[in-house]
């Protein structure tokens, strides 16, 4: 899996388990404490799943969901 995928998916789960009063950049910002990406690459990744239409507003659209579920499904054994 190339990286970029890997580190989309990543990001992808983390949105769709988000809480309601978390914001995109508070996920980001766990995924870089926790050594999975740097701000940077999220951020790149974030811009590139909202010109896809997978973001709207701060939270997944119907598209990110779906690619959310395929991504799961990539990491269940």
């Amino acid at each position: 899996m190339e990286q970029y995928e890997l580190l989309r998916d990543v990001l992808l789960l983390a949105l769709s388990k988000k809480e309601s009063s978390e914001t995109i950049e508070d996920i980001l910002k766990m995924l870089e404490s926790s050594g999975a990406m740097s701000l940077q690459e999220g951020h790149e990744i974030i811009l590139d799943l909202k010109e896809k239409g997978a973001i709207v507003g701060d939270g997944l659209s119907f598209v990110g969901l779906a690619l959310a579920k395929e991504a799961q499904q990539k990491f269940t054994l």
